[in-house]
């Protein structure tokens, strides 16, 4: 249902020159081959809040594709070369000059992205982290010493393996972690002694633009990253055909990720996709802890999360007292001004993006579902929403939502709980409330997700561990260690006696 929301209007107001995403900068560059460089072809960064333009960068086409690669070889040369303790000192440096531009790069999320300035300054600090932590690691490369004398022919023989660079990365990153994304594919790659290639969502390309910068100034060299602005269809068949390329990691749709997988070939992929995160609901949790965490993990970033808390799994005891304190949190949560301090639920990145969760939730209405609060939009506003008496074969459950709305299911058992959570593609997140061991121990064993979560959304990652999907929801994991992983190759030496 689309009506004008009467106070929208006076939320809204254009930005003034000072609340540029770029301060100082009318038209942002980007940076290939070691240049910052210009296009007559440009495209416009709007803040999705008010339409207004933040900033413009240029559109990249496959020339720039080429010349970035032919950079990235010679670049991917100098890192393999340069001692694991200077890519330490690199990206420590890195994390250090995060560290002291932070407000500025928080608000340039909030710009272009439209996501509350508390949660982009949460962003910029586990940015940050997972800086760090791609440093810490590039210390830690290694391979390992084989058992030789457990081989019937290895008597005398000495054998290990040698951890190596991949050489050219590819990084593919979409709008709703605009710096966070992007430094869990670059640290990694740089920690791991490659090059990189950063392909930014048109969208939000202006904080990914201003980490390279960054990174150039604590002694990057100019030949190891570049990155390009514009439309993925555009760039995206030249970046991952291209046999220059040894990695590509991708976050983003299922169908986008599928494609290009048909496109690499004989490259290595890491696939971060999307998901409908189930969360069950025993009947002997603490409903106001649940309730606080679904208000929470359902509704962040304007539910623009692949692990954002879709499909509420209740059991039906406590189906009606869940829903009714549910409700007062979500009808609490403050429409607004992402730069206020006070917003705790922005826009959605684009118009479109709000008229499609729309449609599927008057499409589940209209099947028998029942609207609890929300359900209308204005523009990129979207009311925060809950559905009840969700059927799990509606849009709004059985495909990716991605936005601020949650689905309640009730269950008359656990088998039930279980067999909806995992009837679905996907398998990256999901979340159990219960205070029985033996109830968590069993999810935990049968429900096919990547990261499983006991009281607790299956929104929360600490930026350390190792975070991947089953089923369509990917292929391998990130966290910096992880990732590192995924973004090395390993030589067998075997020394043979005489």
């Amino acid at each position: 249902m689309r009506i004008k929301i009467a106070t929208l209007a006076g939320l809204k107001r254009s930005l003034n020159n000072g609340e540029k995403g770029i301060p100082g900068e009318s038209v942002m560059k980007m940076f290939v081959a070691g240049n910052w460089i210009d296009k007559p072809q440009q495209i416009e960064v709007r803040n999705p809040f008010d339409g207004s333009v933040v900033d413009t960068v240029p559109k990249a086409d496959t020339a720039d594709v080429d010349r970035a690669l032919a950079a990235a070889l010679e670049g991917a040369r100098l890192m393999r070369a340069l001692p694991g303790y200077e890519r330490f000192r690199i990206l420590r440096a890195t994390a250090q000059l995060m560290h002291g531009q932070s407000g500025q790069l928080a608000r340039t999320i909030s710009l272009e992205e439209g996501k509350p300035i508390r949660e982009s300054r949460v962003e910029v600090a586990r940015a940050i982290e997972t800086m760090e932590l791609s440093a810490e690691e590039a210390k830690r490369i290694g391979g390992e010493v084989l058992p030789m004398d457990g081989a019937s022919n290895g008597a005398r023989k000495l054998a290990f393996t040698l951890r190596v660079p991949c050489g050219v990365v590819v990084a593919i990153t979409p709008f709703n972690f605009p710096l966070n994304l992007p430094c869990h594919k670059v640290g990694p790659a740089l920690a791991a002694g490659n090059a990189i290639v950063l392909k930014p969502a048109s969208d939000t390309p202006l904080v990914a633009l201003r980490l390279v910068e960054i990174l150039l100034e604590a002694g990057l060299p100019p030949q190891v990253v570049s990155c390009l602005t514009g439309g993925g269809e555009s760039l995206g068949e030249a970046l991952c055909t291209d046999s220059r390329v040894r990695k590509i990691s991708f976050t983003g749709s299922r169908e986008i990720g599928e494609k290009i997988i048909k496109l690499a070939g004989l490259k290595r992929v890491t696939m971060e996709l999307g998901s409908n995160c189930p969360l069950i609901v025993m009947d002997d949790s603490d409903l106001d802890h649940v309730a606080q965490g679904i208000s929470v993990s359902g509704y962040s970033n304007a539910g623009q999360t692949c692990i954002s808390t879709q499909r509420v799994l209740v059991m039906r005891r406590v189906y009606g007292d869940l829903i009714d304190m549910l409700q007062p949190r979500v009808d609490a949560l403050k429409y607004g001004n992402p730069l206020n301090e006070t917003t705790n639920l922005g826009p959605m990145i684009r118009e479109r993006d709000a008229a499609r969760i729309n449609q599927w939730i008057d499409e589940a209405v209209r099947d028998g579902a029942r609207l609890v609060t929300g359900g209308r939009y204005d523009g990129t506003h979207h009311e925060a929403t809950i559905v009840a008496d969700v059927k799990s074969n509606m849009r709004i459950s059985c495909q990716e939502l991605f936005g601020p709305a949650v689905a309640v299911t009730a269950c008359d058992n656990f088998a039930e709980a279980i067999r909806l959570a995992n009837d679905t593609n996907y398998g990256l997140s999901a979340a159990i409330f219960t205070r029985d061991l033996d109830r968590a121990m069993q999810f935990c064993r049968e429900v096919d997700c990547g990261n499983l979560h006991v009281n607790g959304g299956p929104q929360w990652r600490a930026d350390l561990m190792p975070y991947g999907g089953l089923k369509e929801s990917g292929l391998g994991k990130e966290g910096p260690r992880y990732a590192i992983q995924e973004m090395t190759e390993t030589k067998t030496v075997v020394l043979h006696g005489v």
